[in-house]
């Protein structure tokens, strides 16, 4: 593979963070990765595994003289980042993301991007609720989406470049724009996750429930729930703070349907329940046969080996 960036700068050395190190080092992308994190104990580790050549604790020195500086932070923290990085990006450099929300990142991080850098937010469409920087690991990336939402004024050339390190990872890349990307992503992942949290925490409270009794019969959809119910905290906070107006029109929806649902089991309206159940079995089917996931039974749900 050909070095695509003399040096890259990842702030944030999380699961994706981590992840970036390992596939770009794996797939020789770039000659030197300069790491940031705030946490003392996190730049450690990440010498000590290899995650980086180098690590900082002040953002503003990992990104000198970075041709691409990749933010895998919280959505909320973006901003002030972006402010502190700004006076050292260097001109003509990349500067992406990895936000799961891009309206409010073109909104916080937009203004703080100096002229001659080429701002390109972005969203790799992958993960496990796993966290920290032994969590990474190479192939996270490969098969999955990756989806752009360049400003109007973004330089096609840099655009292009960032799409094609992207599918050097093994990503497909979907370009659109930040305002249809939190829509789609509110359905596929924001909503899902909400509902998770609440069905954890609602099985958590029952008092005629014990603790034990919960762990011990969990059936398969239950264990998902708390598979998803797992993910960082601080990170699925900010994403619903930064895209409530999104959420908030596909929990209404999502109400609307639950209403549907409650009275044909209160009034044992077998068809309704059946064609419900049918329709959303050919979703399923359909994310099989588009290669995002697989008939074969996981129960275990492992991730991939590094």
């Amino acid at each position: 593979m050909t070095v695509m960036f003399e040096k890259v700068a990842i702030l944030g050395l999380g699961l994706i963070g981590s992840s970036l190190c390992h596939a770009i080092k794996a797939k020789g992308l770039a000659r030197l990765i300069a790491g940031h994190a705030k946490s003392a104990e996190t730049r450690r580790v990440a010498l000590e595994i290899g995650l980086v050549h180098s690590v900082y604790e002040a953002p503003a020195d990992a990104v000198v003289d970075a041709d691409l500086v990749i933010l895998c932070v919280p959505v909320g923290v973006c901003g002030a980042l972006a402010a502190a990085i700004g006076p050292k990006l260097k001109p003509g450099a990349i500067l992406t993301d990895v936000g799961s929300v891009k309206a409010a990142i073109m909104r916080d991080c937009g203004p703080h991007v100096p002229k001659g850098v080429h701002f390109i937010p972005g969203h790799p469409i992958a993960g496990t609720e796993q966290s920290g920087p032994r969590s990474g690991f190479a192939t996270l990336f490969e098969e999955r989406w990756c989806i752009l939402t360049p400003p109007e004024n973004a330089e096609p050339a840099a655009v292009q470049k960032l799409t094609a390190f992207w599918e050097a990872m093994g990503s497909m890349v979907e370009l659109m724009t930040a305002e249809h990307h939190d829509l789609v992503l509110a359905i596929t992942s924001h909503l899902p996750h909400l509902i998770a949290y609440n069905t954890v925490a609602t099985a958590a409270d029952l008092e005629t429930v014990t603790d034990s009794e919960v762990i011990k019969y969990s059936a398969s959809g239950f264990r998902d729930f708390t598979r998803i119910a797992a993910s960082d905290p601080t990170m699925w906070r900010d994403v619903f703070l930064n895209n409530k107006e999104a959420v908030l029109e596909m929990l209404g929806r999502f109400t609307e349907e639950l209403a549907v649902l409650q009275r044909a089991v209160r009034w044992g309206d077998g068809e309704t329940l059946f064609n419900l159940f049918t329709r959303a079995r050919e979703v399923r089917r359909g994310i099989i046969a588009a290669g995002q996931d697989t008939a074969a039974p996981d129960f275990g749900r492992g991730r991939p080996k590094v």
